[in-house]
């Protein structure tokens, strides 16, 4: 009887314990159950790491598959069909003004831009004549500068050359300005809506930061804004809300770094995306598949 009853304890306690966790991240049940408006739809499977989704207003998404060294695209007529071979193992996307893609090319240690003729131009792969470490995501902003975050994950075995991960910005001519260099892990990476502010995460410090961004894209600030477990990509709506991919699932937090909520994925989720005819879709690139949410509010698509 004794053993039976410290059973129903224990299951008592773990109950308990999974409350308290669930509570403290819908600090606002209410608000954040009027954002996210569906289920989590699954689309395609079968990868082996899904990052850098980006959605193209001609009505598809691309994405990466950093081990299988490919970049996809999908379309409900279509699913996922292979967009660029030998992708240098590219991690986030995005594209520029001219609708051009901006890729992280993981393995190949540059950033580099798919010209309309499909020709592919490396745009950076040093800083002060060394080699970067593996650019991971990217930002374009309204005038075209670029910033990106390059922390080691890519290098495996090979040296290091810059000694910091840092947070960079492309001037004009393809230079590579290091804005932050005090970073373990950078990683994800957005603007607010009115581009003043970066949102930089840091995955291994477990947190996100927020930097001032002026306009000739100098950075100021850089500190901790909100924590999260294992935070990856994220992207803003236009209500200023973040959406962080991270270990939890795609958590949610509004513009002031109030928690609101966790929108739970079957898998670990890497990055997102706001796309479809009213922007109102998070894709997510969750390990071996990708996914789909509906939600209230469109994304904060800087690039229109």
């Amino acid at each position: 009887m004794r053993k039976l009853s410290a059973i129903h304890l224990s299951a008592f306690i773990f109950a308990l314990s999974l409350l308290c966790q669930h509570t403290a991240y819908t600090a606002d049940n209410d608000q954040f159950q009027k954002l996210v408006t569906s289920q989590v739809e699954k689309l395609a499977g079968d990868f082996k790491f899904t990052e850098g989704p980006v959605w193209h207003k001609d009505g598809y998404l691309l994405f990466s598959d950093i081990p299988a060294n490919k970049i996809y695209k999908w379309s409900p007529d279509t699913g996922a069909v292979v967009w660029r071979e030998d992708s240098g193992k590219s991690n986030g996307l995005t594209f520029d003004r001219e609708g051009r893609l901006i890729a992280c090319e993981h393995w190949n240690r540059r950033v580099s831009r798919t010209e309309k003729d499909g020709f592919i131009l490396m745009l950076v792969d040093s800083y002060k004549r060394k080699r970067l470490n593996s650019p991971n995501d990217c930002v374009v902003r309204s005038d075209g500068l670029i910033f990106f975050t390059d922390p080691p994950y890519g290098l495996e075995e090979r040296e290091q050359e810059v000694e910091q991960n840092g947070l960079y910005r492309l001037n004009p001519s393809y230079d590579a300005i290091l804005l932050a260099g005090d970073f373990v892990r950078p990683n994800g990476l957005a603007f607010s809506p009115d581009e003043k502010v970066l949102y930089v995460a840091d995955t291994r410090q477990a947190h996100v930061r927020i930097f001032h961004i002026d306009k000739d894209g100098e950075a100021t600030g850089g500190e901790v804004f909100f924590e999260v477990p294992g935070p990856d990509g994220m992207k803003v709506d236009k209500r200023g809300n973040i959406f962080v991919t991270s270990s939890e699932g795609v958590a949610v937090f509004d513009d002031s770094g109030e928690r609101l909520g966790v929108i739970p994925v079957p898998e670990n989720p890497a990055n997102c995306a706001f796309g479809d005819e009213d922007e109102k879709t998070l894709f997510i690139t969750a390990r071996t598949g990708l996914y789909k949410v509906r939600l209230k509010y469109p994304g904060a698509d800087i690039r229109k």
